[in-house]
């Protein structure tokens, strides 16, 4: 038997096919994605997290921080996010041309979340059905959403994290839940909700969470008639045909985060499209040097791997002798009184040898040892920091009270908004954070890229609707 198939969804007024497109932020889902996806029937999603603006004669404005605190170049974050996201939405909105639907997709742990969802809301009337939004447990979406008359659809990884979020607002607009979005977090591409009690090396099958996720929506109240969007992990529809008309989860729709990569639309540069094709099962590592704290999957670069040779490079002390920590370190500290246990004190010693001469201490009471050019690397970007998150492990911003976690920087992470802006915009793949979904080695795998062929959005739309 082939494919039965899916059928059209009621979505902000109109019928559309329940495949969403993954926002990408920086930069990597924009107006000529999400636009060509709503204009195949589908759901676009613009990424609202510090979008691409333009110059008059349509170059991309670089995003220059050029104040001298951290607070001050928050603002001017806040100013070129609004501004890009609204231009990118109405550009998407043309591309549409009333086909499907926009959404904007913020990360709730973003700089300045709130006030920049509530700028580009207030200039795109009329434009943007609904908001995604995760990364956090975003309790006032469904009031920002009741504002401007929108939909709102958090993106949750289990039924508990949308219970609380109901009991605490959304029960308060029911009507604009458009859907709720379950982003496997083993499998999604980016940022995802795995949780501490949740081991990363074993993934659980997400058919059991869903259903869970339904039961929960249908104990509050919740008609089945509002979607759960199954997020991470999809690539053929055939593969889930189990999951479509299933009476015990309701309705269903599928996002789609990384097949979108690769299409003429797709703004990302073409080195990063070229380096999709050659990946391989294992080659997405869920990692968590994420300065947000949370956990996110990206593809296992030098970049990353850097990242996991310098954590490696990392020994505890205390600042006075006690219980293994009997012997004084005597390199990377430059005189200061660090007590170590002797088999880290020759470890330490090994990694000063080949270069790694500079100690850093974490905010967990360890040291890791780094070359002089990797500290001034370090230490540069944490000062540069233009707060791009509510909360960043990497600088210890914070960007509301005294713009400060109160915590010691912390060098094991890295500035995530100086990486995105520059892999986006034609930067080296290979010292980059390349974010990606699990799936990704299946572009080496399906015969629907052999050749080298890229899709335009339409026919990666229409081939996915076949089943494939």
């Amino acid at each position: 038997m082939g494919f039965k198939g899916l059928k059209p969804i009621l979505y902000g007024g109109r019928e559309v096919w329940p495949l969403v497109e993954g926002g990408k932020g920086v930069s990597a889902s924009n107006h000529m994605s999400s636009g060509a996806w709503a204009a195949a029937g589908g759901i676009g999603t613009v990424s609202a997290v510090n979008a691409d603006s333009y110059d008059a004669e349509g170059k991309i404005v670089p995003q220059v921080y050029n104040a001298l605190t951290r607070k001050a170049r928050h603002e001017e974050l806040i100013a070129y996010a609004i501004e890009g996201a609204v231009e990118q939405v109405r550009r998407a909105y043309e591309i549409s041309g009333g086909n499907g639907a926009i959404n904007i997709n913020v990360l709730w742990e973003m700089g300045g979340a709130q006030p920049i969802l509530e700028g580009v809301l207030e200039q795109t009337r009329g434009m943007v059905t609904g908001v995604t939004c995760g990364a956090g447990m975003p309790y006032k979406l469904s009031e920002i959403a009741a504002r401007y008359d929108v939909n709102y659809l958090p993106i949750v990884s289990s039924a508990r994290a949308f219970r609380a979020l109901w009991k605490r607002a959304y029960h308060k607009v029911p009507h604009l839940l458009g859907a709720v979005v379950y982003e496997d977090p083993w499998l999604a591409g980016g940022h995802n909700g795995l949780s501490n009690a949740e081991d990363p090396l074993k993934p659980e099958d997400p058919y059991p969470r869903v259903k869970a996720l339904r039961d929960t929506m249908r104990t509050e109240g919740v008609a089945d008639s509002v979607p759960i969007v199954m997020a991470g992990g999809v690539w053929f529809l055939r593969d889930w045909e189990n999951w479509i008309d299933n009476p015990e989860l309701g309705s269903i729709a599928f996002q789609y985060g990384t097949r979108p990569l690769l299409t003429h639309e797709s703004p990302i540069p073409q080195q990063w499209k070229d380096a999709l094709r050659e990946l391989e099962p294992g080659d997405v590592l869920l990692h968590r040097f994420s300065p947000t704290g949370f956990y996110s999957s990206a593809v296992r670069n030098p970049f990353l791997r850097n990242l996991e040779a310098r954590s490696d490079r990392q020994i505890p002390y205390s600042k006075v002798e006690a219980g293994v920590h009997t012997v004084r370190l005597d390199v990377g500290v430059k005189g200061k009184n660090f007590w170590v246990a002797p088999k880290d004190l020759d470890r330490a010693r090994a990694w000063s040898a080949q270069g790694h001469t500079d100690g850093l201490r974490t905010p967990d009471d360890t040291i890791v040892f780094v070359s002089p050019q990797e500290r001034d690397v370090i230490r540069k970007d944490q000062a540069d920091c233009m707060g791009c998150l509510s909360h960043c492990g990497f600088s210890s911003w914070k960007d509301h009270d005294d713009y400060t976690t109160g915590r010691l920087a912390d060098p094991r992470s890295f500035c995530i908004q100086k990486t995105l802006q520059d892999i986006a915009h034609d930067g080296p793949i290979d010292e980059n954070l390349m974010f990606a979904g699990h799936a990704a080695y299946k572009f080496k795998q399906d015969p629907f890229y052999s050749n080298g062929f890229t899709p335009t959005v339409k026919e990666l739309v229409d081939r996915i609707l076949t089943g494939d």
